[in-house]
């Protein structure tokens, strides 16, 4: 399992949305323990396992994930950043794994705002596609891929609420986030996405801590 920073056991911010849809902020927590329909894996275009998130779900998920990555390899060769493609959840409490790989932030100029919203509209569309109903999202490139968290949240969050108001079975999606500080900056970005009115039209609930 993935050793938590324990200073905070639990805080979550929802954005609630028209139809019964919300977005939950939560954290600091552990990805892999989700019973969301989906959670969503932050992988390399390898598909073939790695360090981090990546790591995690696949110790925690078994061989079965690992051999249906194989098989989409086999076909599709490398995964481009951006996309995303699902695959089993194994012994995850989770039924099925979305695979997505964010873009290795350079300097903000070469494209990677726009592949990390695509990162989150392309896992909401593959989960609608299937016919869940919930999945779980972690801070996607904001590990060794070096994207500034204060950067990325926004994205992630706007990315998410567009494609969460069009789909037709997602209902559901939670950001789960390894760290304080990175819950921080989602609740920041929500905040701050609320007070500037954005197209999705949203309010926030606040749980108590």
């Amino acid at each position: 399992m993935i050793a938590l920073d324990t200073r905070v056991a639990s805080f979550t911010i929802r954005l609630l949305l028209d139809g019964g849809k919300a977005i939950e902020i939560c954290g600091p927590a552990d990805i892999t323990a989700e019973s969301t329909d989906a959670i969503v894996n932050a992988a390399n275009s390898s598909l073939l396992g790695g360090g981090g998130v990546d790591g995690a779900i696949h110790r925690c998920g078994g061989p079965a994930i690992l051999a249906e990555c194989r098989k989409i390899v086999s076909k599709i060769g490398q995964l481009p950043a951006g996309q995303a493609v699902i695959t089993t959840g194994g012994q995850l409490g989770a039924k099925s794994v979305i695979h997505t790989v964010g873009p290795i932030y350079l300097d903000g100029i070469h494209g990677e705002a726009e592949t990390l919203a695509s990162c989150h509209r392309e896992s909401i569309r593959l989960a609608d596609e299937h016919g869940l109903r919930s999945l779980a999202f972690p801070a996607i490139s904001t590990g060794a891929y070096g994207y500034p968290i204060n950067e990325a949240a926004p994205i992630a969050i706007s990315s998410t609420l567009d494609a969460l108001t069009s789909a037709k079975y997602v209902t559901r999606c939670r950001f789960v986030l390894f760290d304080l500080s990175t819950l921080r900056a989602y609740e920041r970005a929500a905040e701050k996405l609320h007070g500037l009115n954005t197209t999705s039209s949203f309010r926030i609930e606040k749980a108590i801590p």
